[in-house]
């Protein structure tokens, strides 16, 4: 695997497993984590947002709950993380995330409490409890370790404003090629406020209807994520990553109706042998993502007398962003986002047409500090233009992993 690329943890060999696949775990010495269960990484992560939008009403541009939320000052996203070794077996880890809202109310939310194996034969790993799903590139990311300010308008559009995770288990594989290659598959519970566009009490802004009660009663009631990834050397100062994801479950549109979203992503890497401190490179990335969504015949939402026909409907997006490493600690990165969906007999105003344009320019102090200013122009042809300017500061304490390049 090439030095030089950004790539999930499960890269690495499973002999390696241990110390570098939890972000706490860098830096600890594996065999004093498998001796000591005691031994437990403390992280914290801080981030403020500052800015302006032509849009007062923010929240229908930043619709993340990691994003700017207001005109003036936002908290994001404060971190709270633990994790360490279990035993030669385990080794576990939290993520405990306060926030506030448009309001300045204070949320808080287990975001990630999970284990994961270190000791499994024939190069596979179970991950089991909650987890952000190994959906693409940026799904499973922390806010801290975006290359912007807000999430993308696809994921926000088809995970939701939290992102797609979620209660369950997760295999994956090494596969025993000369390359990179690893297979996964999620099996999750399809309920609850960060399964969006499925089993969620939210699901009603998507097809706006009543939203349909439905229980547990097998297989089939379960939300499955698979994902194959792959990457490749292209030479000594470029590296490629490609990967393709599904999930697939029950939505509550009706008593048997079911979501597909499907998507691509695609990463690629380019570093000078001659790097200090990582710097020069160029980095690409990109996802497209497609969701066909079932309905039944339903009740309109508040409006019981109003019937809404059965139908299956799309929304489709990408995004593509380009960063570029100038010289050390400075990064210079542009996004650029499409998102839309099918006309339906519910005419919900999130699903139409929007595209973004976002460059940024973001200074790092040092690898536990930043400092990023974006611009955003946001256009929404039945709506219009806005312009949004934001200023992002973020610290990290403790043993957390320091910001990636």
């Amino acid at each position: 695997m090439h030095p030089n690329m950004d790539v999930p943890a499960p890269v690495v060999t499973r002999r390696l497993l241990l110390a570098a696949t939890l972000p706490l775990a860098i830096g600890v010495p594996t065999s004093l984590a498998a001796q000591d269960n005691s031994y437990m990484n403390v992280g914290f992560v801080g981030q403020l947002d500052f800015g302006w939008s032509t849009e007062a009403d923010v929240v229908t541009l930043q619709a993340g709950h990691h994003d700017p939320g207001v005109r003036g000052f936002t908290i994001p996203n404060v971190e709270l993380t633990l994790g360490g070794a279990v035993d030669p077996y385990f080794q576990g880890f939290s993520a405990i995330v306060y926030k506030l809202d448009a309001e300045g109310e204070t949320g808080v939310e287990l975001e990630e409490a999970y284990l994961l194996t270190t000791a499994l034969p024939a190069n596979l790993q179970v991950k089991a409890g909650q987890f952000f799903v190994e959906f693409g590139r940026q799904n499973p990311q922390h806010p801290h370790s975006w290359a912007f300010v807000d999430q993308p308008l696809v994921l926000n559009r088809l995970f939701g404003p939290d992102g797609l995770r979620g209660q369950g288990v997760r295999l994956s594989w090494l596969l025993p090629t000369p390359f990179y290659a690893d297979a996964q598959i999620g099996v999750l519970n399809s309920v609850g406020e960060t399964t969006f566009s499925f089993r969620s009490e939210e699901s009603g802004e998507i097809h706006g209807g009543e939203v349909s009660e439905r229980e547990v009663e097998g297989v089939g009631d379960f939300l499955f994520v698979p994902r194959l990834a792959a990457s490749l050397d292209l030479s000594p100062t470029q590296t490629v990553l490609f990967g393709a994801s599904a999930a697939v479950g029950p939505n509550n549109a009706g008593s048997d109706t079911n979501t597909h979203i499907y998507g691509a992503d695609l990463y690629w890497k380019w570093k000078s042998l001659t790097a200090l401190r990582g710097f020069p490179f160029i980095s690409f990335q990109s996802e497209a993502l497609l969701r066909r969504y079932e309905t039944d015949e339903r009740a309109a939402a508040g409006e019981p007398s109003e019937m809404l026909p059965a139908e299956t409907f799309e929304d489709r997006g990408v995004y593509a962003q380009l960063l570029w490493g100038i010289k050390p600690m400075w990064v210079a990165g542009l996004r650029t986002d499409f998102v839309d969906g099918d006309e339906t007999a519910f005419e919900a105003e999130f699903r139409g047409e929007r595209t973004r344009v976002s460059p940024s320019l973001t200074w790092y102090p040092s690898e536990f500090s930043k400092l990023r200013f974006q611009y955003n122009y946001d256009h929404r042809p039945d709506v219009g233009s806005d312009h949004s300017v934001w200023l992002q500061v973020e610290f990290i304490l403790g043993a957390h992993a320091s910001h990636q390049f």
